[in-house]
């Protein structure tokens, strides 16, 4: 009879650096903002427990329900715009000598600018009187302005966002297209298939783990938006380009409403959770049915 070897548990002391850490940057605020959410904190010495009151009250807004409109809006332009682009400035690149290497630097430049910097040289760039933006169009015969009108603001925004993030598509999709060996390719040429069916059948599939990296992460950073479009248009005008972060943050720290808001942040990233869940769920059904399809051919 063979005694069982014990099992040694020091392994999990290479791990607990990981767990303080995380405690201390995640789940320590996290509770902290779980506690304000229940709380009406009158003053630091005085808080009365309200329950469920402040999120329902949160959930009754009707501003709340505006910011949440156009923030759903917003992220759904950015997939429709970047996404495309991303994978059309991916297939233009060279893929291989000192031009790729002098491309890949020019595509990632905009990458390496700060938020608030992108949301000032849009600021200047989009004036009438010296931006080249904005007195190109009115010398077109448009009257634009991102200050006063709102439908110009929130396409300001968009532009923005697109300049400054496509490039981060554009890499992913990159490394994709060359992680495709070039056996597929010379399939293809034997068989004589044209390059939208080398796109349909070769590149997109072996692209479908890079597109929805690509996706979840520009969605993500899309609805959480906010210096970009508070330094260009300060939410404005009206609440054109109010999005739910400024929205929050506008509860949290303009009016100090310490409840509301940790009740707010909860079902903001309930919100973020969900509709990621959704969007991956719907991802992956995609390439599912794509493998099915192909492989029934």
């Amino acid at each position: 009879m063979t005694t069982p070897k014990p099992l040694n548990q020091k392994a999990w002391l290479l791990v607990l650096p990981v767990f303080i850490c995380v405690a201390f940057s995640a789940i320590l605020p996290l509770m902290t903002v779980v506690n304000y959410s229940v709380q009406d904190i009158i003053s630091p010495e005085r808080r009365v427990f309200v329950g469920t009151e402040w999120f329902a009250n949160v959930l009754r807004d009707e501003d709340l329900h505006g910011a949440l409109l156009r923030q759903v809006g917003f992220s759904l332009a950015v997939l429709a715009v970047e996404i495309p682009l991303g994978i059309l400035l991916a297939l233009s690149m060279p893929a291989q000598g000192w031009k790729a290497s002098a491309v890949l630097v020019l595509v990632a430049l905009s990458l390496l600018i700060p938020w608030n910097v992108v949301g000032t040289i849009w600021q200047i760039y989009g004036r009438a009187d010296i931006g080249l933006l904005g007195h190109t169009l009115q010398q077109l015969g448009f009257d634009y302005s991102y200050t006063g009108n709102a439908t110009h603001a929130w396409l300001t925004v968009l532009v923005m966002d697109v300049w400054h993030w496509t490039p981060l598509v554009a890499l992913l999709c990159y490394a994709g297209l060359r992680s495709i060996p070039d056996a597929y390719y010379q399939a293809a040429r034997i068989d004589g298939a044209s390059k939208l069916a080398v796109f349909r059948y070769i590149q997109l599939p072996k692209m479908r783990g890079v597109l929805m990296i690509a996706v979840l992460l520009r969605f993500m950073d899309s609805f959480m938006i906010y210096t970009e479009p508070f330094v260009l248009t300060g939410g404005g005008p009206g609440n054109a380009t109010t999005f739910l972060s400024q929205y929050l943050t506008q509860k949290a720290v303009g009016q100090f409403d310490l409840g509301p808001a940790a009740a707010f942040s909860l079902v903001y990233f309930l919100i973020i959770l969900l509709l990621c869940f959704m969007l991956y769920n719907w991802m992956q059904r995609v390439g599912t049915a794509d493998k099915e399809g192909a492989g029934h051919a």
